[in-house]
Protein backbone atom coordinates (compact mmCIF):
# COMPACT_ATOMS: atom_id res chain seq x y z
CA UNK A 1 0.00 0.00 0.00
CA UNK A 2 2.88 2.43 0.52
CA UNK A 3 4.44 2.54 -2.35
CA UNK A 4 1.41 3.69 -3.64
CA UNK A 5 1.00 6.73 -1.26
CA UNK A 6 2.05 9.98 -0.87
CA UNK A 7 4.13 10.24 1.77
CA UNK A 8 6.02 13.91 2.26
CA UNK A 9 2.21 14.58 4.28
CA UNK A 10 3.47 16.69 7.46
CA UNK A 11 1.41 14.68 10.02
CA UNK A 12 2.35 13.54 13.44
CA UNK A 13 3.22 9.77 13.80
CA UNK A 14 -0.01 8.95 14.81
CA UNK A 15 -1.35 9.53 11.32
CA UNK A 16 1.25 7.08 9.98
CA UNK A 17 0.17 4.33 7.48
CA UNK A 18 1.62 1.36 9.73
CA UNK A 19 -0.52 2.80 12.73
CA UNK A 20 -3.57 2.36 10.91
CA UNK A 21 -2.65 -1.00 9.98
CA UNK A 22 -0.47 -2.28 12.76
CA UNK A 23 -2.41 -4.41 15.50
CA UNK A 24 -0.04 -2.96 17.57
CA UNK A 25 -0.67 0.69 17.41
CA UNK A 26 -4.73 0.01 17.57
CA UNK A 27 -7.16 -0.76 19.56
CA UNK A 28 -9.00 -4.25 18.95
CA UNK A 29 -12.67 -4.77 18.54
CA UNK A 30 -14.67 -7.84 17.83
CA UNK A 31 -17.78 -7.05 15.34
CA UNK A 32 -20.66 -9.32 15.18
CA UNK A 33 -20.91 -8.16 11.53
CA UNK A 34 -17.32 -7.43 10.13
CA UNK A 35 -15.59 -9.55 12.48
CA UNK A 36 -11.92 -7.82 13.60
CA UNK A 37 -11.70 -4.30 13.68
CA UNK A 38 -8.80 -2.41 14.34
CA UNK A 39 -9.20 1.29 15.41
CA UNK A 40 -6.72 3.87 14.89
CA UNK A 41 -5.40 6.30 17.88
CA UNK A 42 -6.96 9.22 16.26
CA UNK A 43 -10.11 7.44 16.31
CA UNK A 44 -10.15 6.54 19.68
CA UNK A 45 -10.10 9.86 21.16
CA UNK A 46 -13.19 10.77 20.10
CA UNK A 47 -14.69 7.27 20.74
CA UNK A 48 -13.52 8.17 24.42
CA UNK A 49 -15.37 11.00 25.00
CA UNK A 50 -19.12 11.08 26.32
CA UNK A 51 -20.38 12.47 23.50
CA UNK A 52 -19.36 9.38 21.35
CA UNK A 53 -20.56 7.05 23.95
CA UNK A 54 -24.23 8.56 24.20
CA UNK A 55 -24.47 6.36 20.74
CA UNK A 56 -24.92 3.32 23.31
CA UNK A 57 -28.49 5.01 24.30
CA UNK A 58 -29.25 5.42 20.74
CA UNK A 59 -30.77 2.09 19.41
CA UNK A 60 -30.03 1.94 15.38
CA UNK A 61 -34.07 0.60 14.85
CA UNK A 62 -35.73 2.83 17.65
CA UNK A 63 -38.90 0.98 18.85
CA UNK A 64 -38.54 -1.95 16.54
CA UNK A 65 -37.01 -4.04 18.74
CA UNK A 66 -40.51 -4.52 20.51
CA UNK A 67 -41.46 -6.38 17.30
CA UNK A 68 -37.89 -8.15 16.07
CA UNK A 69 -36.75 -8.65 19.40
CA UNK A 70 -32.74 -9.12 18.33
CA UNK A 71 -32.94 -5.89 16.86
CA UNK A 72 -31.21 -4.24 19.80
CA UNK A 73 -28.63 -2.83 18.35
CA UNK A 74 -27.24 1.07 18.35
CA UNK A 75 -25.82 3.81 16.47
CA UNK A 76 -22.29 3.32 18.63
CA UNK A 77 -21.71 -0.57 16.72
CA UNK A 78 -23.13 0.76 13.27
CA UNK A 79 -20.78 3.89 13.49
CA UNK A 80 -17.63 1.65 14.14
CA UNK A 81 -19.20 -0.67 11.15
CA UNK A 82 -18.79 2.30 8.85
CA UNK A 83 -15.60 3.59 10.36
CA UNK A 84 -14.03 -0.06 9.32
CA UNK A 85 -15.61 0.28 5.46
CA UNK A 86 -14.87 3.76 5.23
CA UNK A 87 -11.47 2.92 5.86
CA UNK A 88 -11.40 -0.57 4.17
CA UNK A 89 -12.78 1.53 0.74
CA UNK A 90 -10.05 4.07 0.64
CA UNK A 91 -7.34 1.70 1.29
CA UNK A 92 -8.50 -0.53 -1.54
CA UNK A 93 -8.48 2.31 -3.80
CA UNK A 94 -5.32 3.17 -2.93
CA UNK A 95 -3.78 0.35 -2.99
CA UNK A 96 -4.93 -0.10 -6.63
CA UNK A 97 -5.22 3.05 -7.72
CA UNK A 98 -3.28 5.10 -5.08
CA UNK A 99 -0.68 6.60 -7.25
CA UNK A 100 -2.78 7.85 -10.13
CA UNK A 101 -5.49 9.48 -7.50
CA UNK A 102 -2.76 11.15 -5.08
CA UNK A 103 -4.85 9.45 -2.38
CA UNK A 104 -2.49 9.93 1.00
CA UNK A 105 -2.50 9.34 4.40
CA UNK A 106 -4.03 12.70 5.37
CA UNK A 107 -7.17 11.36 3.09
CA UNK A 108 -7.15 7.58 4.58
CA UNK A 109 -7.25 9.57 8.07
CA UNK A 110 -9.94 11.85 6.85
CA UNK A 111 -12.43 9.49 5.70
CA UNK A 112 -12.06 7.21 8.50
CA UNK A 113 -13.31 9.66 10.91
CA UNK A 114 -16.12 10.96 8.65
CA UNK A 115 -17.21 7.17 8.93
CA UNK A 116 -16.94 7.62 12.59
CA UNK A 117 -18.45 10.45 12.97
CA UNK A 118 -21.64 10.47 10.37
CA UNK A 119 -23.82 9.65 13.18
CA UNK A 120 -22.56 11.25 16.16
CA UNK A 121 -25.64 14.41 15.81
CA UNK A 122 -28.24 11.60 15.36
CA UNK A 123 -31.54 11.94 16.95
CA UNK A 124 -33.59 9.77 19.88
CA UNK A 125 -35.58 7.09 18.23
CA UNK A 126 -34.14 6.44 14.94
CA UNK A 127 -35.47 8.86 12.35
CA UNK A 128 -38.51 9.74 14.37
CA UNK A 129 -37.09 12.79 16.25
CA UNK A 130 -36.24 14.58 13.35
CA UNK A 131 -38.77 13.48 10.89
CA UNK A 132 -41.74 13.28 13.42
CA UNK A 133 -41.49 15.15 16.44
CA UNK A 134 -39.70 18.31 16.15
CA UNK A 135 -41.78 19.13 12.89
CA UNK A 136 -44.73 19.26 15.21
CA UNK A 137 -43.27 21.45 18.19
CA UNK A 138 -41.44 23.72 15.87
CA UNK A 139 -42.81 25.72 12.68
CA UNK A 140 -40.91 24.80 9.93
CA UNK A 141 -38.41 23.46 11.39
CA UNK A 142 -35.23 22.60 8.85
CA UNK A 143 -32.68 20.49 11.61
CA UNK A 144 -31.06 17.76 10.39
CA UNK A 145 -29.00 15.37 12.49
CA UNK A 146 -26.12 15.77 9.50
CA UNK A 147 -25.89 19.14 10.67
CA UNK A 148 -25.57 17.97 14.44
CA UNK A 149 -23.07 15.66 13.88
CA UNK A 150 -20.87 18.53 12.15
CA UNK A 151 -21.67 20.85 14.59
CA UNK A 152 -21.05 18.04 17.32
CA UNK A 153 -17.67 17.33 16.00
CA UNK A 154 -16.48 20.74 16.73
CA UNK A 155 -18.00 21.20 19.90
CA UNK A 156 -16.08 17.92 20.55
CA UNK A 157 -12.87 18.90 19.15
CA UNK A 158 -12.79 21.98 21.07
CA UNK A 159 -14.08 20.37 24.72
CA UNK A 160 -11.88 17.66 24.42
CA UNK A 161 -8.59 19.49 22.96
CA UNK A 162 -8.20 16.70 20.81
CA UNK A 163 -5.04 17.16 18.13
CA UNK A 164 -6.14 17.06 14.33
CA UNK A 165 -5.53 19.36 11.89
CA UNK A 166 -8.22 21.64 11.55
CA UNK A 167 -8.37 21.19 7.71
CA UNK A 168 -8.70 18.03 8.19
CA UNK A 169 -12.01 18.48 10.15
CA UNK A 170 -13.53 20.45 7.30
CA UNK A 171 -12.88 17.58 5.11
CA UNK A 172 -14.52 15.70 7.58
CA UNK A 173 -17.73 17.89 8.23
CA UNK A 174 -17.95 18.44 4.05
CA UNK A 175 -18.30 14.56 4.13
CA UNK A 176 -20.71 14.16 6.22
CA UNK A 177 -23.08 16.56 4.46
CA UNK A 178 -21.86 15.30 1.39
CA UNK A 179 -25.45 13.46 0.75
CA UNK A 180 -27.78 16.57 2.64
CA UNK A 181 -29.38 19.53 1.72
CA UNK A 182 -26.83 21.49 3.21
CA UNK A 183 -23.66 19.59 1.42
CA UNK A 184 -21.20 22.45 0.51
CA UNK A 185 -19.82 23.09 -2.98
CA UNK A 186 -16.83 21.67 -4.25
CA UNK A 187 -14.28 22.69 -5.90
CA UNK A 188 -12.74 21.09 -9.20
CA UNK A 189 -9.34 20.29 -7.56
CA UNK A 190 -10.62 18.23 -4.87
CA UNK A 191 -10.89 14.59 -4.82
CA UNK A 192 -14.60 14.32 -5.07
CA UNK A 193 -14.50 10.47 -5.32
CA UNK A 194 -13.40 10.35 -1.23
CA UNK A 195 -16.72 12.76 -0.15
CA UNK A 196 -18.88 9.56 -2.23
CA UNK A 197 -17.37 6.51 0.39
CA UNK A 198 -19.18 7.34 3.49
CA UNK A 199 -22.53 9.80 2.28
CA UNK A 200 -23.03 9.26 -1.35
CA UNK A 201 -25.47 12.16 -2.60
CA UNK A 202 -24.69 11.24 -5.94
CA UNK A 203 -25.99 7.88 -6.20
CA UNK A 204 -26.58 6.48 -2.69
CA UNK A 205 -23.85 3.51 -3.12
CA UNK A 206 -22.10 4.57 0.30
CA UNK A 207 -20.61 2.46 3.42
CA UNK A 208 -23.40 3.64 5.42
CA UNK A 209 -25.54 1.17 3.70
CA UNK A 210 -23.48 -1.50 3.35
CA UNK A 211 -23.07 -1.30 7.09
CA UNK A 212 -26.64 -0.60 8.33
CA UNK A 213 -28.40 -3.13 5.62
CA UNK A 214 -26.30 -6.56 6.44
CA UNK A 215 -26.40 -5.38 10.51
CA UNK A 216 -30.07 -5.09 10.58
CA UNK A 217 -31.26 -8.00 8.14
CA UNK A 218 -29.24 -10.01 10.91
CA UNK A 219 -31.09 -8.38 13.62
CA UNK A 220 -33.81 -8.96 13.00
CA UNK A 221 -33.51 -12.44 11.78
CA UNK A 222 -33.73 -11.28 7.48
CA UNK A 223 -31.45 -13.23 5.07
CA UNK A 224 -29.40 -10.63 3.14
CA UNK A 225 -28.16 -12.23 -0.32
CA UNK A 226 -26.30 -8.53 -1.17
CA UNK A 227 -22.87 -8.70 -1.17
CA UNK A 228 -21.15 -5.33 -0.28
CA UNK A 229 -17.60 -6.61 -0.04
CA UNK A 230 -17.93 -7.89 -4.08
CA UNK A 231 -18.57 -3.79 -4.63
CA UNK A 232 -15.39 -3.40 -2.44
CA UNK A 233 -13.04 -5.42 -4.14
CA UNK A 234 -14.30 -4.33 -7.74
CA UNK A 235 -14.95 -0.25 -7.61
CA UNK A 236 -12.73 1.98 -9.79
CA UNK A 237 -12.03 5.98 -9.84
CA UNK A 238 -12.82 7.33 -13.28
CA UNK A 239 -12.98 10.84 -14.24
CA UNK A 240 -12.94 11.51 -9.94
CA UNK A 241 -16.65 9.07 -9.71
CA UNK A 242 -16.38 5.67 -7.73
CA UNK A 243 -17.46 3.51 -10.51
CA UNK A 244 -18.59 -0.24 -10.72
CA UNK A 245 -18.12 -2.95 -12.98
CA UNK A 246 -20.93 -3.64 -15.30
CA UNK A 247 -21.30 -7.66 -14.19
CA UNK A 248 -21.89 -5.67 -10.77
CA UNK A 249 -25.33 -4.63 -12.16
CA UNK A 250 -26.90 -6.36 -10.24
CA UNK A 251 -25.34 -6.80 -7.10
CA UNK A 252 -26.16 -2.90 -6.72
CA UNK A 253 -29.55 -3.63 -7.68
CA UNK A 254 -29.99 -6.03 -5.10
CA UNK A 255 -28.59 -3.57 -2.35
CA UNK A 256 -31.47 -0.87 -3.22
CA UNK A 257 -34.20 -3.78 -3.34
CA UNK A 258 -33.24 -5.19 0.06
CA UNK A 259 -33.26 -1.91 1.79
CA UNK A 260 -36.67 -1.11 0.21
CA UNK A 261 -37.36 -4.44 1.57
CA UNK A 262 -36.32 -3.79 4.85
CA UNK A 263 -38.61 -0.67 4.77
CA UNK A 264 -41.53 -2.42 4.08
CA UNK A 265 -41.19 -5.54 6.56
CA UNK A 266 -39.15 -3.89 8.98
CA UNK A 267 -38.57 -0.03 9.52
CA UNK A 268 -42.61 0.56 8.60
CA UNK A 269 -43.90 -2.95 9.84
CA UNK A 270 -47.65 -1.97 11.30
CA UNK A 271 -46.93 -2.40 14.73
CA UNK A 272 -43.92 -0.42 14.86
CA UNK A 273 -45.46 2.80 13.33
CA UNK A 274 -48.13 2.51 15.74
CA UNK A 275 -45.51 2.71 18.61
CA UNK A 276 -44.11 5.57 16.87
CA UNK A 277 -46.97 7.51 16.32
CA UNK A 278 -47.71 6.92 20.27
CA UNK A 279 -44.02 8.24 21.09
CA UNK A 280 -44.59 10.99 19.45
CA UNK A 281 -47.42 12.03 20.82
CA UNK A 282 -45.86 11.55 24.14
CA UNK A 283 -42.58 13.19 23.33
CA UNK A 284 -45.20 16.54 21.95
CA UNK A 285 -46.98 16.00 25.35
CA UNK A 286 -43.91 16.42 27.62
CA UNK A 287 -41.40 19.07 25.45
CA UNK A 288 -43.16 21.71 27.15
CA UNK A 289 -42.01 20.16 30.97
CA UNK A 290 -39.01 18.71 29.72
CA UNK A 291 -38.24 21.34 27.09
CA UNK A 292 -37.23 18.42 24.83
CA UNK A 293 -36.36 20.40 21.75
CA UNK A 294 -34.57 23.17 23.51
CA UNK A 295 -31.02 21.63 23.09
CA UNK A 296 -31.11 21.08 19.18
CA UNK A 297 -28.64 23.89 18.36
CA UNK A 298 -26.52 23.46 21.26
CA UNK A 299 -24.48 20.19 20.86
CA UNK A 300 -23.21 21.20 25.04
CA UNK A 301 -26.70 19.93 25.92
CA UNK A 302 -27.90 17.90 22.92
CA UNK A 303 -25.29 15.06 23.63
CA UNK A 304 -27.96 14.34 26.93
CA UNK A 305 -30.28 13.37 24.47
CA UNK A 306 -30.96 9.86 24.21
CA UNK A 307 -33.70 7.10 24.13
CA UNK A 308 -33.54 6.88 28.03
CA UNK A 309 -35.78 10.25 27.98
CA UNK A 310 -38.93 7.39 27.70
CA UNK A 311 -37.46 6.28 31.12
CA UNK A 312 -37.09 10.02 32.33
CA UNK A 313 -41.36 10.10 31.50
CA UNK A 314 -41.94 7.23 32.35
CA UNK A 315 -40.78 7.38 35.81
CA UNK A 316 -41.28 10.94 36.57
CA UNK A 317 -44.37 11.51 38.95
CA UNK A 318 -44.76 14.89 37.86
CA UNK A 319 -48.60 15.57 36.93
CA UNK A 320 -47.03 17.79 33.76
CA UNK A 321 -46.18 14.48 32.32
CA UNK A 322 -48.98 12.14 33.18
CA UNK A 323 -50.70 12.21 29.69
CA UNK A 324 -46.82 11.22 28.14
CA UNK A 325 -46.63 8.70 30.97
CA UNK A 326 -49.88 7.15 30.21
CA UNK A 327 -49.10 6.48 26.42
CA UNK A 328 -45.37 4.87 27.35
CA UNK A 329 -47.92 2.65 29.99
CA UNK A 330 -49.64 1.90 26.99
CA UNK A 331 -46.74 0.60 25.14
CA UNK A 332 -45.37 -1.43 27.49
CA UNK A 333 -49.12 -3.24 28.44
CA UNK A 334 -48.83 -3.55 24.31
CA UNK A 335 -52.35 -1.41 23.99
CA UNK A 336 -51.39 0.28 21.16
CA UNK A 337 -53.10 2.30 18.65
CA UNK A 338 -54.58 0.21 16.58
CA UNK A 339 -53.91 -0.54 12.70
CA UNK A 340 -57.15 0.30 10.68
CA UNK A 341 -55.85 -0.52 7.34
CA UNK A 342 -53.60 0.76 4.50
CA UNK A 343 -53.55 1.03 0.78
CA UNK A 344 -50.97 1.35 -1.92
CA UNK A 345 -51.14 5.15 -3.50
CA UNK A 346 -52.62 3.62 -7.46
CA UNK A 347 -49.03 4.35 -9.72
CA UNK A 348 -50.45 6.49 -12.17
CA UNK A 349 -51.49 8.55 -8.93
CA UNK A 350 -48.27 9.12 -7.30
CA UNK A 351 -47.13 12.51 -8.91
CA UNK A 352 -50.07 14.27 -7.92
CA UNK A 353 -50.36 12.58 -4.30
CA UNK A 354 -51.09 14.81 -1.63
CA UNK A 355 -50.60 13.63 1.52
CA UNK A 356 -53.20 12.01 3.77
CA UNK A 357 -54.43 13.66 7.22
CA UNK A 358 -56.65 12.87 9.99
CA UNK A 359 -59.37 15.44 8.86
CA UNK A 360 -59.19 13.49 5.31
CA UNK A 361 -60.16 10.88 7.30
CA UNK A 362 -62.52 12.24 9.81
CA UNK A 363 -64.77 14.50 6.52
CA UNK A 364 -65.27 11.20 4.99
CA UNK A 365 -67.23 9.83 7.76
CA UNK A 366 -70.61 9.35 6.62
CA UNK A 367 -73.73 10.10 9.19
CA UNK A 368 -74.71 7.79 11.81
CA UNK A 369 -72.99 6.50 14.60
CA UNK A 370 -70.07 7.74 16.75
CA UNK A 371 -68.67 10.99 15.44
CA UNK A 372 -65.26 10.97 14.85
CA UNK A 373 -62.22 13.48 15.75
CA UNK A 374 -59.41 14.25 14.42
CA UNK A 375 -57.60 13.46 17.63
CA UNK A 376 -58.81 9.82 17.55
CA UNK A 377 -57.20 9.48 13.97
CA UNK A 378 -53.66 9.26 13.01
CA UNK A 379 -52.25 8.98 9.60
CA UNK A 380 -49.29 7.44 7.92
CA UNK A 381 -47.99 8.25 4.78
CA UNK A 382 -44.74 6.12 3.76
CA UNK A 383 -42.89 6.33 1.29
CA UNK A 384 -40.42 3.58 0.18
CA UNK A 385 -38.18 3.77 -2.60
CA UNK A 386 -34.80 2.39 -4.06
CA UNK A 387 -33.03 5.63 -2.97
CA UNK A 388 -34.00 8.11 -5.57
CA UNK A 389 -38.16 8.89 -5.26
CA UNK A 390 -39.55 7.63 -8.71
CA UNK A 391 -36.39 7.35 -10.41
CA UNK A 392 -34.44 4.35 -11.19
CA UNK A 393 -31.18 4.86 -8.87
CA UNK A 394 -29.30 3.04 -11.28
CA UNK A 395 -29.39 5.46 -14.13
CA UNK A 396 -26.99 7.61 -11.89
CA UNK A 397 -24.36 5.19 -11.59
CA UNK A 398 -21.32 4.44 -13.96
CA UNK A 399 -20.24 1.67 -15.00
CA UNK A 400 -17.01 0.47 -16.57
CA UNK A 401 -16.00 -2.70 -18.78
CA UNK A 402 -12.68 -4.15 -17.31
CA UNK A 403 -9.85 -2.55 -15.71
CA UNK A 404 -8.03 -2.03 -18.68
CA UNK A 405 -10.89 0.63 -19.92
CA UNK A 406 -11.19 4.00 -19.12
CA UNK A 407 -14.56 4.77 -20.77
CA UNK A 408 -17.32 4.94 -18.15
CA UNK A 409 -21.21 4.73 -19.24
CA UNK A 410 -24.63 3.80 -17.45
CA UNK A 411 -26.85 0.97 -18.45
CA UNK A 412 -30.65 1.25 -19.16
CA UNK A 413 -32.20 -1.93 -17.16
CA UNK A 414 -33.68 -3.31 -20.02
CA UNK A 415 -30.54 -4.24 -21.45
CA UNK A 416 -29.96 -6.35 -18.12
CA UNK A 417 -33.05 -7.92 -16.93
CA UNK A 418 -36.90 -7.83 -17.81
CA UNK A 419 -37.87 -9.10 -14.74
CA UNK A 420 -36.21 -5.73 -12.96
CA UNK A 421 -39.01 -3.02 -11.59
CA UNK A 422 -40.57 -0.55 -13.93
CA UNK A 423 -41.31 1.45 -11.06
CA UNK A 424 -39.44 2.57 -8.44
CA UNK A 425 -41.39 3.98 -5.36
CA UNK A 426 -44.47 3.30 -3.42
CA UNK A 427 -46.36 5.56 -1.35
CA UNK A 428 -48.53 3.83 0.98
CA UNK A 429 -51.03 5.41 3.37
CA UNK A 430 -51.90 3.64 7.20
CA UNK A 431 -54.63 4.38 9.25
CA UNK A 432 -54.93 4.04 13.09
CA UNK A 433 -57.06 4.20 15.76
CA UNK A 434 -56.18 5.64 18.77
CA UNK A 435 -58.96 4.69 20.74
CA UNK A 436 -59.83 0.42 20.42
CA UNK A 437 -63.35 0.77 20.22
CA UNK A 438 -63.50 3.59 17.38
CA UNK A 439 -61.73 0.67 14.63
CA UNK A 440 -64.84 0.33 13.42
CA UNK A 441 -66.05 3.89 12.72
CA UNK A 442 -62.32 5.02 11.03
CA UNK A 443 -62.20 1.64 9.35
CA UNK A 444 -65.15 2.89 7.90
CA UNK A 445 -64.47 6.24 7.11
CA UNK A 446 -61.30 5.25 5.45
CA UNK A 447 -62.87 2.79 2.73
CA UNK A 448 -65.41 5.82 2.12
CA UNK A 449 -62.25 8.27 1.28
CA UNK A 450 -60.21 6.09 -0.99
CA UNK A 451 -63.73 5.43 -3.01
CA UNK A 452 -64.10 9.79 -2.83
CA UNK A 453 -60.90 10.07 -4.35
CA UNK A 454 -59.79 6.92 -6.46
CA UNK A 455 -63.59 5.82 -7.32
CA UNK A 456 -62.29 2.17 -5.86
CA UNK A 457 -61.21 1.13 -2.27
CA UNK A 458 -57.18 0.52 -3.11
CA UNK A 459 -56.80 -1.39 0.04
CA UNK A 460 -56.03 -5.20 -0.54
CA UNK A 461 -58.74 -6.39 1.79
CA UNK A 462 -61.30 -5.13 4.59
CA UNK A 463 -60.16 -4.06 8.38
CA UNK A 464 -61.29 -7.86 9.62
CA UNK A 465 -64.17 -7.96 11.73
CA UNK A 466 -62.06 -9.32 14.43
CA UNK A 467 -60.03 -5.76 14.55
CA UNK A 468 -63.55 -3.70 14.06
CA UNK A 469 -65.33 -5.76 16.99
CA UNK A 470 -62.06 -4.88 19.13
CA UNK A 471 -64.08 -3.77 22.22
CA UNK A 472 -67.19 -5.56 22.00
CA UNK A 473 -65.74 -7.73 25.09
CA UNK A 474 -63.79 -5.07 26.66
Amino acid sequence: MGAYCNVDVSLPPFYGVASSQDPRFCKHVHDNVHGNIYIDPLSLNFIDTEQFQRLRELKQLGFTNMVYPGAMHSRFEHSLGVYWLAGQCVEKLNTYQGLELGIDRFDIQTVKLAGLLHDVGHGPFSHLFERQFLPQVISGCDWSHEQMSVDMVDYMVDEHRIDVDSQMIKRVKDMILASSDFAPPRSSSEKSFLYDIVANGRNGIDVDKFDYIPRDCRACGLGCNFEFQRLLESMWVLDDEICFRAKDYLTIHKMFATRADLYRTVYTHPKVKAMELMIVDALVHANSYLEISSSIHDPSQYWKLDDTIVKTIETSPSQELKEARELILRIRRRNLYQFCNEYPVPKDMLDNFKKVTAQDIVCSQKNGGVTLKEEDVAVCNVSIDLTRGKHNPLESIHFFKDYESNEKFTIPDDRVSHLLPTSYQDMIVKVYSKKPELVQAISEAFENFQLKTYGIKTQVHSTPQKKRRYNSTV
